[in-house]
């Protein structure tokens, strides 16, 4: 089991109380698991009290003795009650504070309502955008987990071709390789951020199943096994002479790398293989543009001109209804910041991890690539290992 050092945790603290310090918040509550994981090494049923200045403690209402074996912090002490909160915080030398910040864009409104009531006089404020932001630079022992996960995910798309076969469903196939996935440490569990976007592992689909839409956001959706879970494979007979698609995450430590292959038994029609040499074109562009200090839009506005100049702009990100990115940030969650979208101004910053995922959606199938980056001085360094043209079986 790896426990992240003591000197990992401060400086993710102290990143964040920098930028609460500008914004005049006195304290933060941290209550979501992949920011408890972030910020405390673990996630066992707790809250994080980060003040603006000084250390932070650790309360927890179960497993305390699981949470003190996880986690590097100094200050971890019980929790049974939400009532003893506002005591627990003047014995931290909290309790004159007059804003204390809250994940309020996770935090359920029922839930946010009991904090207001026992924080009074307290004002709350939304420190999610700030501690996002903290996360989606990433120190180098993050990188270095990050590059696992690519090994991880690799490990698997090399046994794709062993597997595939005529006539098996898209189930059985997912079935095989996610079985795989688990004998590699995979957790199953894909963390995200934003209300209701659920998946498990990622997307495959064949032929037919490719063009078909679904509620996640992705240029991709599948039919699924249905409604309960309308995404990703289905029951559909995989055949020659069309693509298969796996967009499946590696994870190590919670932390993703995502990864999109295309695979075919037989041969596949040629405006797919241009569709497709045109992603990894729009790829390469993006790995030379993506500086710091460069836009997020201007990385968009960059892939859609050289898609709409290849002939094939109808398809690009969706078959009827695009979706407006072509990237996002990835960590321990699916859906980290920044996203690469229309619109958004936001700078890249050096050590910003991105998924770029460049696809061209047809009726009959898609293909198109995604790896996961790392941005460098000199562009996007690829993290994710696997070859990237079509793997032909």
């Amino acid at each position: 089991m790896r426990i992240t050092p003591a000197q990992e945790l401060e400086k993710r603290a102290q990143k964040l109380q920098a930028l609460m310090q500008k914004e005049g918040i006195d304290g933060a509550i941290i209550l979501q698991n992949a920011d408890l994981i972030y910020l405390a090494g673990t996630c066992q049923q707790s809250h994080l009290f980060i003040p603006a200045q000084g250390s932070p403690v650790l309360m927890v209402k179960k497993d305390l003795a699981r949470a003190r074996r996880e986690s590097t912090l100094q200050n971890i002490i019980p929790f049974d009650s939400l009532k003893e909160l506002p005591g627990l915080l003047k014995t931290q030398g909290q309790g004159d504070m007059k804003r204390i910040g809250l994940e309020l864009d996770v935090l359920p409104a029922a839930q946010y309502l009991r904090y207001v009531k026992i924080l009074a006089p307290a004002e709350i404020v939304d420190i999610s955008h700030l501690v996002r932001t903290v996360r989606s630079v990433k120190s180098q022992y993050e990188l270095n987990i990050l590059q696992e996960a690519a090994q991880q995910a690799g490990a698997l798309f090399a046994r794709v071709p062993e597997l595939l076969r005529e006539g098996m469903t898209e189930l059985e196939l997912a079935g095989q390789l996610e079985a795989f996935y688990r004998k590699l440490g995979h957790q199953s569990l894909v963390r995200t951020h934003a209300f209701n976007m659920e998946t498990i592992f990622g997307h495959l689909m064949s032929g037919s199943s490719l063009a078909v839409p679904s509620f996640l956001a992705s240029p991709t959706g599948g039919e699924g096994i249905g409604p309960a879970y309308p995404q990703s494979a289905g029951f559909k007979s995989i055949q020659r002479n069309e693509p298969v698609m796996l967009d499946y995450v590696g994870i190590v430590d919670g932390y993703i790398v995502d990864l999109t292959r295309i695979f075919c038994m037989g041969s596949l029609p040629g405006k797919m293989l241009e569709a497709h040499q045109t992603a990894l074109e729009i790829q390469s562009s993006l790995m030379e543009a993506g500086k710091p200090g460069v836009s997020c839009v201007e990385l968009f506005d960059l892939a859609w001109q050289k898609a709409r100049a290849s002939g094939y702009g109808e398809h690009f990100m969706g078959l009827n209804e695009p979706v407006p990115f072509i990237g996002h940030g990835v960590g321990l969650e699916l859906d980290e910041l920044p996203v690469i979208a229309r619109g958004v101004k936001t700078p890249l910053e050096e050590g910003t991890v991105l998924a770029l995922e460049p696809k061209f959606i047809f009726p009959e199938g898609a293909v198109g690539i995604e790896n996961t980056f790392v941005v460098t001085r000199k562009g996007l360094e690829r993290i994710s290992v696997f070859q990237e043209d079509i793997i032909f079986v």
